[in-house]
């Protein structure tokens, strides 16, 4: 069993590895890139002594002019090259040593909240057996509870609904016929045709039987929609119900001295989500560095594109081509030791290429993976799964299933469904009555829409109804947005 915290430092170790061999990667292609334009050069200077081996006058000055001044404008562009790759590189390792700050500023936070969750818990006990005991108290927790129970109830008519859709629904799917003229609202106010379509239709509508059929597909399409707004009727019922229940034992918390410990959670709790935002900053504009340095590195930048393409194409001239091809066909001592050189700089450059495109496929996967394994660990933090009371029952997700994930044999998707469905909550840390400031637990399962974003219904288990969804969605905002996470960190809920 592994505890939250031990989670989350596996996947930060599994992040620092991927970042570490993504730069090692990177930079092998950046040494092979400047080797693959050396060769070049050698191959060029090659043709030079070739040219003065078999060229004489006018010919042989304007072959070496040539092949000279193209080496130099090649030279040029890829010093330039380097030196952005340079920079590249250098602030790839400051966005490193910056994540690696962040991660230690959290770890350092999180320990003093833990500190302060664990003296207010102590205080709470004492608190929550005084409040258990007032008969009004008691009477508004059975309330919330019944509540609770009944949109537990709800939810699982949802599935049952949505089953039944699923199922009941696929014979009028598979027909053609039908879906022609429920897509074009046949029998609503919707249907627009002229006469001669409206006759062809109630043709079509008399041989399917639409007229009896519509009805029924209709109820299995608005049944589940009609439980949901039930049901989201419910959960506001039961949230309000637990706001209460909140508000009485932050009172009572408060009168007994915990209001300083109470504030300092809720602040380093602000802090932590501060941090985590700054994370998600730095790991964005990290994942740009990566795609720069990878552009510079594996020589795919236009500059050092078109400095590798003006060493060929100097070499590709009809003029070198023939100088080879005549060098070739003569034995001579000199110009056979030219064109073995040449062959072997030519035999060295392809070998090269090969190991380069395998390293590049590797540093594209590589590149995937961390984004993944990045978007998994801002919705572990964001679900709070990295609370010490946090556990996850299959240690391996640490071990042999991460992977599994890094070599891409289950998508991002299957891994992080597989911590959802493994964790759970430390029972024996957990008081009856509630949780007074400690983070709400993020239930798993049903998530409602409301006006402004996307909430878990919690104040119970849904893992017991909805599970674990395997190819769960990951909500990681990308392209510069901060993932701000809209929840406080002193909420009582989840013991109802």
């Amino acid at each position: 069993m592994l505890t939250g915290p031990q989670a989350l430092g596996a996947l930060h170790e599994a992040l620092d590895e991927v970042r570490q061999e993504e730069r090692d990667i990177a930079d092998r292609l950046s040494r092979a890139s400047e080797k693959a334009a050396r060769l070049r050069e050698t191959e060029a200077g090659h043709f030079r002594a070739l040219a003065e081996e078999r060229l004489s006058g006018a010919e042989r000055q304007a072959v070496t002019k040539r092949l000279g001044g193209a080496e130099d404008r090649a030279r040029e562009m890829i010093a330039q090259h380097n030196a952005d790759l340079g920079a590249a590189q250098k602030r790839l390792k400051e966005l490193d040593a910056e994540l690696g700050e962040l991660s230690a500023l959290r770890q350092s936070e999180t320990e003093s909240l833990d500190k302060a969750q664990a003296e207010l818990a102590e205080l709470s006990k004492s608190v929550m057996a005084e409040l258990e005991a007032d008969e009004a108290f008691a009477k508004r927790r059975q309330q919330a509870e019944r509540l609770f129970e009944v949109a537990k109830r709800a939810v699982e008519k949802i599935e049952q609904a949505e089953a039944d859709r699923e199922e009941k629904g696929r014979p009028y799917r598979s027909d053609p016929l039908f879906m022609y003229l429920w897509e074009r609202g046949y029998g609503t106010k919707a249907y627009r045709a002229n006469t001669l379509i409206r006759a062809l239709d109630g043709w079509v509508a008399r041989i399917v039987d639409f007229y009896r059929a519509r009805p029924n597909f209709a109820m299995l399409n608005e049944i589940p929609m009609r439980l949901r707004e039930h049901a989201e009727r419910l959960q506001a019922g039961a949230e309000a119900a637990s706001d209460k229940l909140e508000e009485l034992e932050i009172e009572a918390i408060d009168k007994a001295g915990g209001k300083k410990t109470r504030e300092a959670i809720a602040a380093a709790q602000a802090k932590i989500d501060a941090i985590d935002d700054d994370m998600v900053a730095a790991e964005d504009e990290r994942d740009e560095q990566a795609r720069d340095q990878r552009q510079l590195a594996d020589g795919s930048d236009p500059a050092f594109r078109d400095a590798v393409q003006i060493l060929a194409d100097s070499l590709a001239h009809e003029e070198i081509g023939a100088l080879l091809a005549a060098a070739q066909a003569t034995e001579t001592g000199r110009d056979d030791t030219i064109v073995a050189q040449i062959e072997q700089t030519r035999r060295q450059i392809a070998e090269d290429e090969t190991e380069v495109r395998e390293d590049r496929d590797r540093l594209k996967l590589l590149a995937t993976r961390r984004r993944e394994l990045e978007d998994i660990e801002w919705e572990f933090k964001k679900q709070r799964f990295d609370d010490p009371r946090s556990t996850f029952d299959k240690d391996d997700l640490a071990g042999n299933t991460l992977e599994e994930f890094l070599r891409g044999a289950i998508t991002a998707a299957t891994y992080w469904g597989l911590w959802r469905a493994s964790q759970g909550w430390n029972q024996s840390t957990r008081r009856a009555g509630g949780r007074v400031g400690l983070p709400r637990e993020p239930f798993r399962g049903v998530v409602w829409r409301t006006k402004d974003r996307a909430k878990p219904v919690s104040g119970f288990p849904w893992g017991a109804v909805a599970g674990a969804v395997m190819g769960a969605a990951l909500s990681r905002p990308r392209g510069g947005s901060r993932g701000t996470r809209k929840h406080g960190g002193f909420k009582t809920r989840g013991g109802f």
